[in-house]
């Protein structure tokens, strides 16, 4: 059971049943299940502005004051009862999607959250991503939690052009190493993102993420998710443009990432050639907590060719094809149609939208993909955007 006794703050309202029913529906629907974990979203609302926020994709960026859809007690009901959760495997992410968890008047639901599923005993993952101030009083309460294993991920950009990131970077840069140095039960990363070529790849840029990495137990890096409503945003405050196109998935072009690589190259060490650094979030949160990564990135090799020595063998000793027949059954029950594969990379299915997919993947710990939507060598999970034409694996 979890020893923390510190007493939240007075909470957030609640919307109204009118204002909830006026949110796009997505919104309203607090609980969604993405790559890195089922994600619990009861507070909506956020003052930070950062230009390219998923926030865009949900009709509510101009929502600038948070507020509670439900109680946190409704919320963590809902989250352990949906039908993809599972006690001890399923991993969580809170307040990912339309609000920042460590604002001061989120930051109570946030902890509050993490204490009601904890005195459940539960081990499973849970994912705290920020990019605003925490103190020592904070890092304290992080570490009072005894069952789950908790990783905060303090996004970094480092971008300087106030209209896209108002947020001065200064302020995860020291958030990052109070985590790190008070870090007890929990484990903290760099979140290296939106990486943007001409906006923040520079060599100084790149430099100052490779200093900020010594205090962090993993860094991971990513590209812009840069849809059409993000788009539309920047086109109407007069932003510079930072692709021609918009894509489905993250643009990370393969200059960018080499400019990363060489940056943070340590031929000399041949265990861990580039530090503990990471393509997918996974990844450096399995390698934090000492697990395989449990997305089940062995299988698509050309991610693991940074990976530290240890951690590789690590997810290639749990990295098991499942039976084609049991996940055929898995599959089916879940809505699939056509033909189901299980590749030396991962399993294939149709029909299956993303939940029911990740729900396989963290299952099996092995990668699910959709027949229709392939990953390609070398971008796996990103925009063909930056790269040269796709190739064979």
């Amino acid at each position: 059971m979890s020893t923390n006794t510190v007493k939240p703050r007075r909470l957030l309202p609640l919307l109204t049943i009118d204002q909830i029913q006026s949110l796009k529906p997505e919104l309203a629907d607090v609980v969604e299940y993405r790559k890195s974990g089922l994600s619990l979203n009861h507070i909506v609302g956020c003052p930070l502005e950062c230009g390219y926020c998923v926030r865009h994709l949900f009709d509510n960026f101009g929502m600038k004051v948070p507020r509670a859809l439900m109680s946190d007690e409704e919320g963590v009901a809902l989250l352990t009862a949906h039908k993809y959760f599972r006690a001890h495997r399923t991993p969580i992410q809170l307040f990912n999607r339309a609000t920042d968890p460590m604002l001061p008047v989120v930051k109570p639901h946030t902890f509050n959250v993490l204490r009601l599923l904890d005195e459940q005993g539960l081990t499973n993952h849970v994912l705290v991503i920020t990019r605003w101030r925490v103190s020592e009083e904070d890092c304290a309460v992080l570490n009072s939690f005894r069952n789950i294993k908790l990783t905060v991920l303090v996004t970094y950009s480092g971008i300087q052009h106030e209209q896209i990131e108002p947020v001065d970077s200064d302020i995860a840069a020291a958030s990052l190493k109070t985590l790190y140095d008070n870090a007890e039960r929990y484990r903290t990363i760099l979140y290296l993102r939106p990486i943007v070529p001409g906006l923040n790849d520079s060599d100084e840029n790149i430099a100052r993420a490779v200093e900020l990495s010594h205090h962090a137990h993993a860094t991971v890096f990513t590209g812009l998710f840069f849809r059409d409503q993000m788009a539309a945003y920047y086109e109407e405050h007069g932003l510079p443009m930072p692709y021609e196109d918009t894509a489905r998935r993250k643009i990370m072009p393969e200059e960018s990432e080499q400019r990363i690589l060489d940056a943070f190259a340590r031929p000399e060490d041949h265990a861990e050639p580039w530090g503990p650094l990471f393509r997918k979030t996974s990844c450096g949160v399995a390698y934090a907590h000492g697990e395989a990564d449990y997305n089940g990135h062995y299988g698509i090799r050309e991610l693991c060719d940074i990976c530290p020595l240890a951690q590789l063998k690590l997810c290639a000793d749990a990295w098991v094809a499942p039976d084609l027949a049991e996940v055929t059954a898995a599959a089916r029950e879940l809505g699939a149609t056509g033909e189901v594969e299980v590749t030396e990379r991962a399993i294939i299915v149709e029909g299956l939208n993303e939940p029911p997919r990740y729900f396989l993947q963290h299952g099996y710990g092995y990668q699910c993909h959709d027949r229709e939507k392939p990953h390609h060598h070398r971008r796996h999970g990103r925009a063909d955007i930056g790269w040269p034409a796709p190739t064979a694996p």
